[in-house]
C-alpha cells in the first residue's frame, strides 16, 4: 500500500483552531478524517502538521480537509 503526506502550516491553521496547542489540533483532524473513514495518523512537527494516509484515501482526505477549512 503506498502512502501519502500532507503538511500543513501551523501558521495557516484558520482562526478555529488553537495554534498554541498543535497536539490538540492534530487530535481534532486525526478524529476527523477517521469519523470520514479516512486512517491517517496526524502529527505536530515543528513547524507544521504532518497527516500520513493511504494514497487510495487523498482524494476523501483533501475533501474533508476543505470542510474544516485546512485546504
Amino acid at each position: 500500500m503506498s502512502t501519502s503526506t500532507i503538511r500543513i502550516d501551523h501558521a495557516a491553521l484558520p482562526d478555529q483552531f488553537d495554534r498554541s496547542r498543535p497536539d490538540a489540533v492534530a487530535e481534532v483532524i486525526e478524529t476527523a478524517l477517521r469519523e470520514d473513514g479516512i486512517r491517517a495518523e496526524v502529527s505536530d512537527v515543528i513547524s507544521h502538521l504532518k497527516i500520513e494516509l493511504p494514497t487510495a484515501q487523498l482524494a476523501a482526505a483533501s475533501a474533508s480537509l476543505v470542510g474544516m477549512g485546512l485546504i
